[in-house]
């Protein structure tokens, strides 16, 4: 079998150190990353970044909250679709978009991939329908609440049905959080999303500052630390460390 992962790096946001990592100092600049999964039967992502509009007007997009907790570096030709279509890949093609979960750099480029089913965990669906635990969570529906096909999936999915590619239940950062296996010919590849944003985060145990429950977030953790232990290559959600090591698309990883 013939399967294929690609990262897009689609900006950066700076912000405070400390919000991000339990005893962090100073401000960080991380990578917003995207992922393109080409498999025999479709083409799906794993997130999508950026709202194009955060590179014109981000406190107009994300309202004054969120526009002053973070600096965004996001210019025009990075946003997800554009991504796709340097590697001549058209965003209309995508079969499916796999959301970790509704925060504003996760699901933001939705809406350039127009005829994508949305997988998503039911209870991340749940809270970000209810306006109460949406406003709570940061979460904007207008950000995925787009009138695309959604799956609403409770636990582990195996999205081609052939155990490549299973999304992994990683809930604590907030109600409904997956990460997403890769099965590659070199082995298993998880992608941690906010389950992990550092390898910090997994090898200290420093959570952020504010997560949506924090023994939900430890337990994802030591689940995530077993699958590394078992072999499975981790690729943590914002370490600028990190990612300064991961291939860019067009080449693929291996």
């Amino acid at each position: 079998m013939s399967l294929k992962l690609r990262a897009f790096i689609c900006g950066t946001l700076t912000g405070e150190f400390g919000r991000l990592m339990e005893g962090g100092e100073g401000e960080i600049t991380v990578p917003i990353p995207v992922f393109l999964i080409e498999h025999p039967k479709g083409r799906a992502l794993f997130d999508t970044g950026l709202h194009p509009d955060c590179q014109h007007d981000p406190l107009g997009r994300l309202g004054e909250r969120l526009a002053k907790l973070f600096r965004i570096d996001f210019n025009p030709g990075e946003e997800v679709s554009a991504r796709l279509e340097v590697i001549d890949c058209h965003p209309a093609k995508i079969d499916f978009v796999i959301s970790s979960h509704f925060h504003f750099d996760h699901v933001g480029g939705n809406a350039l991939i127009p005829n994508a089913t949305l997988i998503v965990q039911r209870r991340e669906w749940d809270a970000g329908m209810a306006p109460d635990t949406a406003a709570r969570h940061g979460y904007n529906p207008s950000d995925f609440d787009l009138g695309h096909k959604v799956r609403l999936i409770n636990g582990e999915h195996d999205v081609f049905g052939d155990g490549s590619v299973v999304c992994l239940p990683t809930h604590g950062h907030t109600p409904g959080h997956q990460s997403l296996r890769v099965r590659l010919n070199s082995g298993d590849v998880v992608l941690t999303a906010d389950a992990c944003y550092f390898c910090r985060t997994l090898r200290e145990r420093r959570l952020p500052r504010y997560v949506h429950d924090r023994e939900a977030m430890l337990t994802s953790l030591d689940r995530l630390a077993a699958l590394e232990k078992a072999g499975a290559r981790l690729f943590f959600g914002h370490d600028p460390e990190f990612w300064q090591s991961v291939p860019q698309a067009p080449i693929p990883i291996t």
